[in-house]
């Protein structure tokens, strides 16, 4: 393990350039076999117990304490074993966010725990930058480990920021562990990485992998805080490049994207884990030694759950201080509320402070404007759940409603840009289709991008195309221009996303750093207590009649768990297409017994008699399959157990939302294919779209999409804009 910070002192220029911390060389017989495993974990998120600050609540399927039984177990089978992590470790709970991050004086607990459980190495993800500079420095100090991350240098100089790659050297076998971050982050946190460079993962890893080579490695292992495909069309970063472009990789840890992978990408193994400590990945490798050199015989890759573990009583024990201290903050009433600041839900799994103002939103914007002395200010609602409750309020309440450590910014802009933020919020909303009974989200856009604003009066049509839904627009009762200057509060996620889609120009006037604004909601509750809940309507959505005589029953239907709403095919959006009335009538859905309730009467479907009759003609195939849609089925995984794409069941089935699909519905499913040949077809984007999932999903390449539409920057598509797809 790599413990001598002295040494590293007297050796910082030498460790810079080579970076080689070795195990005794091996002992083992020419030709025989040597295993090798590498644990790998990614955004740990600061979970150190398996334990939920915010609800009180032991957990069984998440936390250090857990990830280091499996590592504890996977040492004793194979002594040759690595443990790497790969990012986004130190963020995420109230103990890392509220209390240690933001105190330079104390010791990280979480790479303290790091410590304790002998990691080998970690990468630097991009929650690592939320905080600063100054304490990602601390960290380097504290870790017995080296911090990686080769795409990274300081501008001033060109010098690395932190150590590119390691050599560890296990039984004779030479191990490179080649570490990137998120090339990112300046999209994200830019006012506090103004003097750092990031690069693309793929234009820095060959100079990193020749000097490996020259070393003499016998295995080269990256790890990146990317997902294994493109976030942002363009950017570089998507593991896959590196696969592609460097084959000699033989092991990938991917991270970033909170998904399991276990998978063989050409000839690279390539793994991923959930958040929070939820899982491990473990890489294989049996290396026999040939004419000299050590060769991989066999490698695998698995993901292990940390679910049947028990939590390790060892790391209990070492990290009860830190636990302890949290628990003691929590417990703190800073204040009380009359009533709940949200309403409850007229349909369950659609939050009310998504549809209307609430006084959840108001709380936070009027904090916002408070603190920055902004005319206008805006707040998204973190989660479905989000409420502060009747009673006594503690830290953990505000954790429930604002869960981000995001800092404040206040920047000025023009009324143009004000309108163009407004509108590409309100792309959250899918356009309202008569017949439908509630009114639903966008699955391409998660609910933490949607935001609703204070201090100007607006309507949101639904009814309206993305980009025409803003009306009556007025500040101070007067209509908004386009010239109109305005002061405006954010947080600093949104400020990076918005200059970086080009939505708004300016630099800020103000930055709370390193004050989060939930310290900032805390003292408005201590301040103001006791805190009643407050509604200004100042918005309110319109262009939907949800009067349809049926959405009682249907509501009721939800109610009982006979009915849902349909999730986006990731699981990530919720309420992502309306349950239509209409459609449900039309496909047999409803009950006669019930259209009768309700005074419905639909016209039984009589064949059209045929006018010309004409000689039969021979017997053909059956040309569709009948499938009878179960619960939990998607078109999409309806199209691969048929093997039939799911556009083509969707247009057979004249299907006008395929989200919308209900248990017991019966599909048609063509049986023959279409031999015809497309060249070319017409896409129109919608919101939420990327290049490179446009791509994607039609089996072309981004690069030569965004070539063959002439697209000046491949990262600028707009909604409803025309592409050219070429088969």
């Amino acid at each position: 393990m790599y413990k001598s910070k002295r040494l590293i002192g007297l050796l910082s220029a030498l460790a810079l350039v080579l970076s080689i911390f070795t195990f005794p060389v091996s002992s083992n017989a020419a030709g025989e076999t040597i295993k090798i495993t590498v644990l790998g974990t990614t955004d740990l998120h600061a979970n150190i117990y398996n334990y939920s600050y915010e609800d009180g609540k032991d957990l069984d399927n998440l936390g250090m304490t857990k990830v280091y039984s499996v590592v504890k177990q996977v040492r004793e089978e194979n002594p040759n074993t690595l443990l790497i992590d790969n990012g986004d470790t130190i963020q995420g709970t109230i103990l890392s966010d509220d209390l240690y991050n933001n105190d330079l004086s104390l010791k990280n607990p979480v790479i303290d725990v790091m410590n304790f459980m002998g990691y080998d190495a970690m990468v630097l993800g991009n929650h690592e930058f939320n905080f600063g500079l100054e304490l990602i420095s601390k960290l380097k100090d504290e870790a017995e480990f080296p911090i990686l991350a080769a795409n990274v240098k300081n501008k001033a100089d060109s010098s690395n920021f932190a150590t590119p790659y390691i050599i560890k050297e296990v039984d004779g076998v030479k191990i490179g562990i080649l570490g990137f971050t998120n090339p990112n982050i300046p999209k994200w946190d830019g006012p506090k990485v103004t003097n750092l460079e990031f690069s693309k993962p793929v234009d820095t890893a060959g100079k990193y992998i020749e000097e490996m080579k020259q070393q003499g490695v016998d295995i080269i292992i990256v790890s990146t805080h990317t997902g294994l495909e493109e976030e942002y069309a363009s950017t570089g970063d998507g593991a896959m490049e590196l696969i592609e472009k460097y084959p000699e990789i033989d092991a990938v840890l991917t991270g970033h994207a909170h998904v399991t992978q276990n998978t063989l990408v050409n000839d690279t193994l390539v793994g991923a884990a959930k958040n929070a400590g939820a899982e491990v990945v473990r890489f294989d490798f049996e290396v026999k030694e040939e004419n000299g050199e050590f060769v991989i015989v066999d490698k695998n890759v698995n993901v292990i759950s940390v679910k049947d573990y028990k939590a390790d009583e060892e790391l209990i024990n070492y990290a009860k201080p830190y636990h302890e201290r949290t628990l003691q903050f929590l417990k703190e009433v800073i204040g009380t509320v009359t009533q709940d600041f949200a309403p409850p839900s007229e349909i369950p799994g659609i939050p009310e402070a998504q549809i209307r103002d609430t006084a959840v939103i108001d709380l936070i914007n009027n904090v916002q404007l408070e603190a920055t002395g902004a005319d206008i200010a805006a707040a998204a609602l973190f989660s479905q759940n989000s409420n502060l409750r009747k009673g006594n309020v503690t830290y953990a309440n505000i954790f429930e409603i604002y869960k981000y450590p995001n800092t404040l910014v206040g920047i000025e802009i023009t009324g143009k840009e004000l309108k163009d933020y407004m509108e590409w919020s309100a792309s959250y909303y899918n356009t309202f289709k008569p017949g439908d009974i509630n009114i639903s989200f966008n699955p391409n856009i998660r609910g933490y991008n949607y935001d609703m604003f204070q201090g100007v009066d607006y309507k949101v049509d639904i009814s309206k195309p993305v980009g025409q839904r803003i009306v009556d627009l007025k500040f101070n009762g007067k209509t908004v221009k386009d010239t109109d200057k305005f002061k405006l509060a954010i947080n600093n996620y949104r400020y990076g996303g918005l200059k970086s889609m080009g939505i708004i120009s300016g630099e800020p006037y103000f930055e709370s750093d390193p004050k989060s604004l939930r310290s900032y909601i805390a003292d408005y509750i201590r301040e103001n207590s006791p805190l009643e809940p407050k509604v200004d309507n100042n918005w309110e959505i319109i262009g939907a009649d949800l009067n349809h005589p049926l959405r009682p029953y249907l509501i009721e239907e939800i109610k009982a768990g006979r009915l849902s709403l349909p999730v986006s095919e990731d699981g990530r959006s919720f309420n992502s297409a309306a349950i239509n009335a209409d459609d449900m009538i039309k496909k047999g859905l409803i009950p006669d017994e019930v259209l009768k309730e309700y005074g419905i009467e639909v016209e039984p479907y009589e064949p059209e008699e045929p006018q010309n009759p004409t000689e039969p003609e021979e017997p053909q195939q059956p040309q569709n399959e009948i499938y009878v849609v179960k619960s939990g089925d998607t078109l999409y995984k309806i199209g691969q157990k048929t093997g039939v794409d799911w556009k083509k069941i969707a247009e057979l089935n004249e299907l006008s939302n395929p989200n919308l699909i209900y248990p017991n519905q019966k599909l048609l499913i063509p049986t023959s294919a279409d031999d015809t040949e497309v060249d070319e077809i017409t896409y129109t984007v919608k919101s939420g779209d990327t290049l490179s999932e446009i791509a994607l999903k039609y089996g072309v390449d981004w690069k030569e999409l965004a070539k063959y539409n002439n697209l000046a920057n491949p990262n600028l598509i707009y909604p409803n804009q025309k592409l050219i797809i070429k088969k």
